[in-house]
């Protein structure tokens, strides 16, 4: 079953939010999330949060008003990923809401 949509964020200090780095719908979002998991990123499933991300053109930051949103996302991956290899060790749900 294909995912409906994919979108791929960059965190960088240096840039005053994260950036949309590619998207996708159907097969090229299924081939997003390969890609990600063959070099190690953490894939996070919102889809009602990628949904709204697709209308941002990669190499664009993220608009203000999903801020909150992707901080909880960042957070959580940062909270449970491993120093050593950055595997997720949870699963994200969208309720998790930073527990």
């Amino acid at each position: 079953m294909s995912r409906q949509t994919s979108v791929a964020l960059r965190y960088d200090t240096r840039l005053p939010a994260p950036l949309v780095i590619a998207r996708g719908k159907g097969d090229l979002a299924d081939r997003l999330v390969t890609l990600a998991r063959e070099h190690g990123i953490p894939v996070v499933e919102s889809h009602g949060l990628a949904e709204s991300l697709y209308g941002t053109d990669p190499g664009d930051l993220i608009p203000e008003r999903f801020y909150q949103a992707v901080a909880e996302i960042l957070g959580f991956v940062w909270r449970s990923s491993t120093a050593e290899t950055g595997e997720n060790k949870k699963v994200w749900d969208e309720n998790y809401q930073g527990q």
